[in-house]
This record gives structure tokens, C-alpha cells and sequence, in this order.
């Protein structure tokens, strides 16, 4: 398939037979920049997705020996508002399991959707993001478009607030559901705290991890559909560094012939 290798003006499409080995390259990518910028920085400020399509990239990014994480401030995209940061669907959770267990960093910033004081949370995360200057942005797209948790109806390309309170749509809760974070639809939380998304476009490398069949509808659209807030993940392909990691069953939908 010549999508493999394609370049769709400046972001980098590369497909993989399976998740595993899209993780594997993706982490490798991820891996090299960290070595690079930590040679010139006693800092790197690096913000983490979550969810079921990370799984193989940070398994691959935590296996490989000799990252200099002591030099890592970790962040994370975001989080649901109202579930405690021990519950199965927490993406503190997700992170200290998947994360910060394995591997040992200067510091992990939590993003606390359980607070009282949600106001107080985004004005403090915020202030605390842009002082590691993130270099690195590790993200996947949902099958609704999103990034991070910018679904289609709360998505500005223009956005003035840096992280902000958004309603989560049908599409983007039943996604939850079918990975088997949640019982029933009408656990999974109808409100998330994110970082919008001129805060993740601000970020200089950005890594996409997008395996599955579930994904393969959305794939094609992000690289194909006009750049809208309608497939909030079309915005991508104006950044100037990202690059997309896909497996042979989420570019599926793609034609056979590079763009």
C-alpha cells in the first residue's frame, strides 16, 4: 500500500501490518525526539493520551532502555469531570498503570476532574503547562473526529481558553462504552475537562497512535474530508510536525493510492 510512506502536506502517514508494530515505530519516534531535546534542556515537558489506541505505543515507549525520563514533566490531555482518579475509567488512573508505574519521571501532573474547585484546576494545569514548554504531544483521533476531548460540537480551530469544560456527544460516550471503560452508557460521564485545541497545535511534535477496524472510517476522513471543526482531526494536517501511525486494519478505508 503506498500510503505507507505518504506525506500529506506536512504531516507524515506511515502504516504498519499491526497495532503493535505502529506502537513499536510510533514509540521509537517518540523515543528519539526525547533523547534529542533532553540533550539540550534540563526540562521536557511531554503531554499523554489515553484510551485503548496508546496501549501498544506506551508499552513500547516505557520498554525502551535509557530514555532520559528524569528530565520529563508528563501531562495529560484530559479527564472526565466527576469520577474519582481510582475508578476503572480514570485516565489518572490509565497513566499511573501505563506510565508513570514503569518508568521513572521528573514529575507527572495530574489533571483532577474530581475537584470542587474545577476553575482553580484549570487556571493551576494551565500555569503549570506552559512552564514545561511541552515539546512532544503523544494524541489519537476518536471516532467521532475528536482531539483530545474537542468533539465535532465543542471543536474551535480558534478557541481563546487554553482548557476548558466541555459535553461530551452520544458518539464519543458509546466509544467509551465499546472499549470497555464503562458498564453502560449511563455511567460514562456526560462532562470532561481537555486542553482545546490551539493549546495541542502549540505543541512542536505531535505523535498520532490510531490502530483498529473502529478507527478506519475516521482515518479516511482526517485525511481526507475538507479542514473542519466537523472532523475536528482534519486540523491536523496543517501542523507543521505530526505524524500518524496507522495499522493495516484502520487504513483499511484509505484507497490504495498515496494522496
Amino acid at each position: 500500500m503506498e500510503w505507507k510512506n505518504a506525506e500529506l502536506g506536512p504531516m507524515r502517514v506511515r502504516v504498519y501490518p499491526t497495532a503493535k508494530a505502529a506502537g513499536q515505530a510510533a514509540a521509537e519516534s517518540v523515543a528519539a525526539a526525547i533523547r534529542e531535546l533532553a540533550a539540550e534542556r534540563n526540562t521536557l515537558g511531554v503531554i499523554f493520551a489515553t484510551g485503548a489506541s496508546q496501549m501498544e505505543t506506551l508499552l513500547a515507549l516505557t520498554s525502551i532502555p535509557d530514555l532520559p525520563w528524569g528530565k520529563v514533566h508528563g501531562f495529560h490531555m484530559d479527564e472526565y469531570i466527576g469520577i474519582d482518579g481510582n475508578h476503572p475509567a480514570s485516565f489518572r488512573r490509565y497513566l499511573r498503570e501505563k506510565l508513570t508505574s514503569r518508568v521513572e519521571m521528573a514529575a507527572f501532573h495530574e489533571m483532577d476532574g474530581s475537584a470542587s474547585d474545577l476553575e482553580k484546576i484549570r487556571r493551576e494545569y494551565m500555569e503549570k503547562l506552559r512552564a514545561a514548554d511541552p515539546q512532544i504531544c503523544l494524541l489519537g483521533i476518536g471516532e467521532n473526529g475528536h482531539l483530545a476531548f474537542n468533539d465535532p460540537h465543542e471543536a474551535d480551530f480558534d478557541d481563546p481558553e487554553p482548557i476548558k469544560i466541555v459535553t461530551l456527544d452520544r458518539e464519543c460516550r458509546a466509544q467509551q462504552l465499546a472499549e470497555g471503560w464503562f458498564r453502560d452508557l449511563d455511567e460514562v460521564p456526560r462532562q470532561a475537562l481537555t486542553l482545546t485545541i490551539p493549546t495541542l497545535l502549540k505543541v512542536p511534535m505531535l505523535v498520532a497512535s490510531v490502530p483498529g477496524k473502529r478507527k478506519a472510517a475516521i482515518v479516511r476522513r482526517a485525511l481526507r474530508d475538507p479542514i473542519s471543526a466537523n472532523c475536528p482531526a482534519t486540523i491536523l494536517r496543517t501542523h507543521p510536525n505530526t505524524a500518524i501511525y496507522l495499522d493495516d486494519e484502520s487504513a483499511s478505508e484509505l484507497d490504495h493510492s498515496a494522496p
